[in-house]
């Protein structure tokens, strides 16, 4: 076969390879006497019978061998410790013994623990029993008022108090203990003897030495004057609120009446209003002013203590209030009479007649007071206080009706609605809030100022609110969605007064510590006029009855009076 043939050639030509050939001639005549034939084509069978070929022999040429590894150094047994003098220096390779004799000699040894690895022990064992501790002692009820913690101890035979402890110090050191006893096991059984011992001593005093339950009311009771007053005031806001309705109604239904034009006409008025006039009004910075009822004669008052009169629009003395002892802080007139009112941080509110003479002073403060406001009928004065309340009292008689908590911080403002049947109060504590006065109620709490509001004033539509505050914003609060409105970015610095046109509202005035006072339209609250003039902080204003005339004072002493009416004398002058 070919295969045959092939491997044939190929031993002879092993063979001949394996004698050793001398000099080049050599070789190259025995590659001559190979023989090389032609190899015939071969033909793959549809099933080819598999052959295993024959394996060349391998050569007999000795091959070197590896070189071995180097060998690891042998481990040594640790020295001995605790003068143990037993030592091992047999290999590992020829210690042959077995594994079992080997553990039964060691088991026989005894090992002996240094002193560092027994303090060390025993402090971990102590940090475990001082955890366990602290998991068993929180577990534990432990009274929090004082008292049963003292009455608790003094029971377990420990005193009650040590010197310097406080009162948490005392309560943890009450835990402490009732740990350790529940760890002892001696807690139950002491608790359940003393618990018995209570039940003894109750059982033995008489039924007639137990205390009564006194029940005492959710509310504090009022007298008989406020209850005639939230009366009266509730027959009277029921009359303004449905005269209050009535004209709201007929303007939105008569054809005649223009509102749009209305107020494009009251907001023109606002931008033309200048400077009338500019009157230094005390020695002292002044820090309120009120105009009455009319419009012809104004109130003011400063940090001397002193309130003074003045006649209108020429701003001429008329008169001078002296009778507060400290700073005066705010003055206003009466909505139905020429009688005026003062508060000043003496504690007190006076009032005066326009001769100067006092009617009647309002004491029960505990501390200074800020501002004061009339309510609508003129039959009662609130006054708001540091003291952390505002207070209603009866104009006619001098009593104290109410004292209103419910600030946590410091009353500066408080306000009457239009109708008479709410007021609202704002302080240092960022909150303003509305009352009802016919209820006593807090009907609403209006949080949005992040700094102490300073003033609060109700529209005349009825559902507008507006306060201003340390935090130089103005926001504006709808009664009906009982949320704000708008706020207004007003000033650069902290708003003192804010205050809403008296007969329609159709326009806002703000006075800041930026020196200026700005005029706002109601209707979408944008600005109308800035009000500049003065040299140091505006700190109160006031509107007349008709909107054509402001009054604003301020720590430079001055009195300014804002007008139209110059500017509509100019335009009559221009139309003839």
């Amino acid at each position: 076969m070919d295969i045959d043939e092939e491997n044939t050639v190929s031993t002879s030509i092993d063979t001949d390879a394996s004698v050793p050939l001398d000099g080049s001639e050599t070789v190259a005549s025995a590659i001559d006497a190979i023989s090389l034939q032609p190899a015939e084509p071969i033909v793959a069978s549809i099933n080819p019978t598999p052959v295993t070929p024959p394996m060349a022999p391998i050569p007999s040429v000795p091959r070197p061998l590896a070189p071995l590894p180097p060998r690891p150094p042998v481990t040594r047994p640790l020295a001995p410790q605790n003068g143990d003098s037993r030592t091992s220096d047999s290999d590992p390779d020829e210690d042959e013994e077995p594994r079992t004799n080997r553990a039964a000699s060691g088991s026989a040894q005894e090992y002996e623990i240094s002193e560092e690895s027994q303090i060390v022990r025993e402090r971990h064992e102590k940090a475990v029993q001082e955890l366990l501790m602290k998991r068993r002692a929180a577990a534990l009820a432990v009274p929090t008022n004082d008292n049963a913690v003292r009455s608790r101890l003094r029971r377990l035979g420990e005193p009650i108090t040590l010197f310097g402890e406080r009162e948490m110090e005392r309560r943890d050191r009450l835990r402490a203990l009732m740990a350790k006893l529940d760890a002892e096991g001696n807690f139950e059984r002491l608790m359940k003897a003393q618990e018995e011992e209570e039940e003894a001593a109750a059982a033995s005093v008489a039924p007639s030495e137990l205390e009564e339950d006194v029940q005492y009311p959710f509310y504090t009771e009022g007298s008989q004057g406020l209850l005639k007053a939230r009366r009266e005031i509730l027959k009277y806001s029921i009359v303004k609120s449905a005269l209050r309705l009535h004209r709201a109604k007929r303007k939105r239904e008569d054809p005649d009446e223009d509102l749009d034009a209305e107020v494009d006409w009251s907001l023109k008025q606002a931008a033309n209003m200048v400077m009338e006039c500019s009157e230094i009004g005390d020695d002292r910075p002044l820090s309120g002013c009120s105009i009455s009822y009319d419009g012809k004669t104004l109130a003011t008052c400063s940090l001397s203590g002193v309130a003074k009169l003045w006649s209108m629009p020429e701003v001429k003395k008329v008169a001078a209030l002296k009778g507060h002892t400290e700073r005066a802080t705010d003055v206003a007139f009466s909505p139905t009479s020429n009688h005026v009112a003062t508060a000043s941080a003496d504690k007190t509110a006076r009032l005066w007649n326009l001769e100067g003479s006092v009617l009647r002073t309002f004491e029960g403060h505990l501390d200074r007071l800020a501002r004061i406001s009339f309510h609508p009928s003129g039959r009662y004065l609130g006054t708001a206080s540091f003291d952390k309340t505002w207070r209603l009292w009866d104009v006619e008689t001098g009593e104290e009706l109410l004292l209103q908590e419910g600030h946590s911080r410091s009353i500066y403002g408080v306000s009457f609605h239009h109708d008479g049947s709410l007021a609202a109060s704002c302080g240092l504590d960022a909150l303003a809030r509305v009352w009802d006065l016919r209820s006593g109620k807090s009907i609403l709490a209006l949080e949005g100022h992040v700094k102490p509001v300073l003033g609060v004033s109700f529209s005349p539509n009825g559902y507008h609110l507006a306060t201003g505050g340390e935090d130089n914003t103005c926001r504006i609060w709808d009664l009906r969605k009982r949320k704000s409105l708008y706020i207004i970015p007003a000033h650069s610095n902290l708003i003192s007064q804010v205050k809403f046109e008296p007969q329609e509202g159709y326009f806002l005035v703000t006075a800041s510590y930026d020196m200026t006072a700005k005029i706002w339209s109601s209707r979408d609250f944008k600005p109308v006029k800035t009000l500049s003039g003065h040299e140091s902080k505006v700190t109160s204003l006031d509107i007349v009855g008709d909107g054509q005339d402001i009054v604003t004072v301020s720590h430079d002493r001055t009195i300014k009076i804002w007008s139209s009416r110059k500017a509509e004398k100019e335009n009559a002058m221009e139309v003839d």
